[in-house]
């Protein structure tokens, strides 16, 4: 599997438009529904059966305007890799709503509070090591706060998980993400 297709998909249900240049000079719009994102890329349905070319761009209702490479279609549902690489966080973010945001941070809590049970660790425990107040410990697992890249990467050194699996792994039974 490459990079692009294994990057953690977002699922979204939302409505974006698909532009590109007609070849005369002329943007072409099509409205599409943007199904789910990652920072590689997003699934698109088209609400038409228009043709679209290998290059275009995916302009979210935030605004934010992303250039892709056809990757994949079939029928109306078309695959679409950033042309720029991966997005940025803040690119990410503005992919994502709110309660998309906030489901996302309260998985990742839920999976770093059940591989921190599972070793044994305590909250303060935990947070000592980490060099961070035992409070944003409970706030993240309870999904309030932002748990920074590289503190995640520490949290799965420390708990020996893999950072996948926090990240974007099954949220444990008893929350609701």
């Amino acid at each position: 599997m490459s990079d692009h297709r294994a990057a953690t998909r977002h699922h979204t249900q939302r409505t974006g438009i698909v532009a590109f240049d007609n070849g005369s000079g002329s943007t072409i719009s099509v409205p599409c529904t943007i199904r789910d994102v990652s920072a590689s890329g997003a699934r698109l349905q088209l609400n038409s059966s228009a043709w679209i070319p290998e290059r275009f761009a995916v302009i979210f209702a935030s605004g934010l305007r992303k250039d892709c490479r056809l990757a994949w279609r079939k029928e109306r549902l078309i695959g679409g890799a950033f042309a720029d690489g991966y997005a940025s966080a803040d690119e990410q973010a503005a992919m994502m709503t709110a309660d998309e945001q906030s489901r996302h941070r309260l998985g990742i809590g839920a999976r770093v509070r059940a591989a921190r049970e599972m070793r044994g660790y305590t909250e303060a425990q935990l947070a000592e090591r980490l060099g961070v107040t035992p409070a944003f410990v409970a706030q993240a697992e309870q999904g309030e706060a932002d748990i920074p890249l590289y503190q995640l990467m520490h949290i799965a050194d420390l708990l020996m998980v893999g950072l996948d699996g926090l990240v974007a792994g099954p949220v444990p039974e008893d929350v609701d993400a």
